[in-house]
């Protein structure tokens, strides 16, 4: 890459918003040295530090962050603009990056994924899974998929399911040993499998609800994870309760290795929501994707 002020700008936002040289290298495809010397050539331009660097991490100063905020979307746009005019007419080409959690993705994202690129081929989709609040704007994102209560109200959101309900679950093996829960407080005197949030590291306490009341309950026991995953794996083998997000535990309950405890004390969640800035230029390729979500979601309800 010849060092140019717009490549060095460019290398900039790739390590401001991976907050890594080496990843920002490998979405570049260049060398982290060859990089990392285009970044401290945009900063002596410039006369300002745009990045505070330890051996462990990557920071942005707050004039970096201010050049991130301001020069992102005009780059991406640029770039773009760039690929559209070497497209084929009627193509549409580019790059959607997006920020999901993990329970969207057997249920909603894949779904979507799976039409566009047929539908879209030339377009590249940035998928980030990662179960953390995640701010679009600031990391160069053009949206996110998020519960309704995540999502801020100064948004665009787009509707992808349906209302849903977390629930408590376990296998017949642990009913039949330790007996069925009746009551939220009963939990209490149960095995359950913890789930760490991302964004905090503390412990989530299982919430409930039945007409206007409301329960979170401090819950116990031998596995501690940020992963659903794993965690169906373990109550499936009958080694404690667990809680989850409903639909993803629809195959274990058709198959009756899970069943649903508490039913009536479920929480319900107004559904998963698409969200981006209300003020954005939405590129052609996002607006490709905005189109194949809607018609997916759809035909699905």
């Amino acid at each position: 890459m010849a060092s140019t002020p717009l490549n060095a700008l460019n290398a900039f936002l790739a390590v401001g918003r991976r907050r890594s040289f080496a990843a920002a290298a490998v979405e570049l495809g260049i060398s982290s040295s060859a990089l990392s010397q285009q970044v401290r050539q945009l900063e002596a331009r410039l006369g300002v530090p745009l990045l505070t660097r330890t051996t462990r991490s990557v920071a942005l100063t707050d004039a970096g962050q201010r050049l991130l905020e301001r020069a992102g979307p005009s780059v991406d746009q640029a770039l773009e603009a760039l690929e559209a005019a070497a497209a084929s007419a009627g193509e549409v080409t580019g790059r959607v990056r997006l920020s999901v959690p993990t329970i969207s993705l057997s249920t909603v994202v894949t779904p979507i994924l799976l039409r566009f690129a047929q539908r879209h081929p030339q377009v590249e989709v940035d998928l980030r899974i990662e179960d953390r609040l995640v701010d679009v704007v600031a990391e160069g994102l053009d949206a996110g998929i998020r519960p309704f209560e995540a999502v801020e109200r100064d948004m665009v959101q787009v509707r992808l399911s349906k209302r849903f309900r977390y629930v408590v679950a376990g296998s017949p093996a642990y009913l039949k040993r330790k007996g069925t829960p009746q009551r939220p407080e009963d939990l209490l005197d149960h095995d359950c499998l913890n789930i760490r949030l991302p964004s905090t590291g503390a412990r989530y306490a299982w919430e409930l609800e039945r007409g206007k009341k409301t329960w979170r309950i401090p819950v116990r026991g031998p596995v501690l994870a940020t992963h659903e995953g794993v965690l169906m794996e373990m109550a499936e083998a009958g080694v404690a309760l667990m809680y989850a997000f409903e639909p993803t535990l629809v195959p274990r309950l058709n198959r009756g290795t899970l069943r649903l405890v508490l039913e009536p004390y479920a929480a319900w969640e107004e559904g998963l929501f698409l969200y981006f800035p209300s003020r954005a230029q939405v590129s052609p390729a996002f607006r490709a994707f905005l189109d194949v979500a809607r018609e997916v979601t759809a035909e699905r309800a």
